[in-house]
């Protein structure tokens, strides 16, 4: 009996989604903001990502931690809705630091408070992904997951404009003091958000208790063959899922903290200029995300092909309207349409398979990449900016594959690939440093490399959970997608 997805419920849960995506994009504004303010290098401004992204990881081994020491999973024990809560309140403090890092002009306090906010971010994630999996049919899990990403990366898409317009719109001299001063506005408007958003969260009727074992039982098609294993570590999908989230989110934040320099050295774009090719680059993850969403839709099957269509041109559509009201010059981005029916192409290839789209839209990446670092102009410049579209499924396939069968390991499961997400700024460090020795353009060799590996990973999770009785094309045949 296939459940429904329980939209109510849903709905509450990806409010989350979109302030993860909000502040992730923001970051890319913040680190030319610092670079000139501070008197960066590359490889330093980039430690803006660092600080964000290996919070994921430190909130995670505290998870982990605290999870050994209690003798049992910690968001079994506090519920999943008041970890995400209490996730809120945590990353509402860390906002409170911009405030005297701004009046002091301290980097060290800027990244102090952005390592809070992030370690805020971590638990969210580890309770809000299990729970967006199982909130209906687990066949449609991963699309669903792919639907909270959506509104994550519409998140994405307005943050950059409207953290630029706090940033710049209100100086005229465009004075790097000034311009450190203005960030602590945007980000005090956020914290209340954060606290707000807890209070909704804690009042809805998101629920506290999930059954993993029953999701894990459903997920087999040979019931026989679930294996109980005493640590999520001796899941071969997951350790190697652990590595496939570690290089996903280095490439997809990489591409897009390196852009601004790239844009400023080879296309000569100004800081104050470089909003709309940040917002269009995660608006690419948005367009890939309501397209891959189509799949969660409880219609029928000729109405999903016309949605396949129709979604991302939705989406495109919001990116172009957004930065219009912004005031920026759209005609440019037009041609982009086409590279949105690339995209589309690989989504109905995929058929719905997590592994199968896995490995089509991680080597249309490497092809992308390619093209930007062997061309010019706004063909390179599209080419860098067009990885988003072929990321924007990667994050629920690899977690839908990572976590499948783990039952009642799902939470220390959920939470080993959360702490992964440290990848976005180890990689983007990585890439900024290699920028300075080799120059911006080939740096992005660092992205061919982790998209190979995820060309990998969908290959080798298909067989491992195969032997383990889970296998997406039977249930997608089952599942009618």
């Amino acid at each position: 009996m296939s459940q429904k997805t329980k939209w109510s419920q849903f709905g509450t849960l990806i409010t989350v989604f979109f302030f993860w995506g909000f502040v992730a994009a923001s970051n890319d504004i913040l680190i030319p903001v610092f670079k000139k303010a501070f008197d960066l290098s590359q490889g330093q401004s980039q430690l803006v990502a660092v600080a964000f992204y290996v919070a994921y990881t430190v909130g995670s081994i505290i998870y982990f931690i605290i999870s050994k020491l209690i003798g049992g999973d910690l968001l079994n024990k506090i519920g999943y809705k008041n970890g995400i809560a209490i996730g809120l309140i945590i990353s509402a403090l860390g906002t409170l630091l911009f405030y005297p890092a701004a009046n002091n002009a301290s980097f060290t306090l800027m990244l102090t408070g952005l390592f809070i906010v992030g370690l805020g971010f971590s638990l969210q994630q580890i309770a809000a992904n299990p729970l967006a999996i199982i909130m209906g049919d687990p066949k449609t899990g991963s699309q669903r997951l792919t639907m909270a990403g959506g509104v994550n990366n519409f998140g994405t898409t307005i943050g950059p404009l409207l953290v630029s317009f706090a940033i710049f719109g209100s100086v005229a001299s465009g004075s790097t003091v000034a311009s450190i001063e203005s960030v602590k506005t945007p980000y005090l408007i956020v914290g209340l958000a954060f606290l707000l958003v807890a209070v909704f969260i804690k009042l809805s009727s998101v629920p506290n208790k999930i059954d993993l074992e029953h999701v894990a039982e459903e997920e087999a098609v040979a019931g026989n063959k679930i294996l109980h294993k005493s640590s999520a570590f001796q899941y071969p999908q997951l350790v190697l899922g652990m590595i496939a989230i570690f290089v996903y989110v280095g490439v997809e934040v990489s591409t897009a903290s390196n852009l601004p320099a790239y844009m400023e050295q080879h296309l000569g774009v100004p800081t104050e200029k470089i909003a709309p090719y940040i917002s269009l680059y995660w608006a690419s993850l948005m367009i890939g995300r309501w397209t891959g969403a189509v799949g969660a839709f409880d219609v029928s099957k000729g109405m999903k092909q016309v949605l396949n269509f129709l979604m991302p041109y939705l989406a495109f559509g919001v990116f172009l309207i957004v930065n219009s009201i912004a005031q920026h010059d759209v005609t440019q981005f037009f041609v982009y349409g086409f590279v949105i029916a690339v995209m589309i192409i690989g989504d109905i290839l995929s058929k719905g398979n997590p592994a199968r789209m896995l490995l089509i839209f991680s080597s249309l990446g490497i092809v992308a990449l390619m093209i930007g670092m062997f061309s010019s102009g706004m063909v390179s410049a599209y080419g860098f900016i067009s990885v988003g579209l072929f990321c924007s499924t990667l994050w629920p396939c690899i977690f839908t594959l990572a976590v499948a069968g783990l039952g009642k390991n799902t939470g220390q499961g959920s939470s080993l690939l959360i702490m992964m997400i440290m990848g976005g700024g180890i990689i983007s460090y990585l890439q900024g440093v290699l920028a300075d020795k080799i120059g911006i353009q080939f740096s992005y060799i660092v992205g061919v490399a982790c998209f190979a590996y995820l060309t990998f990973y969908a290959i080798k999770a298909k067989a491992a959970l195969k032997v383990q009785g889970i296998d997406y094309d039977a249930l997608n045949a089952e599942g009618g997608h």
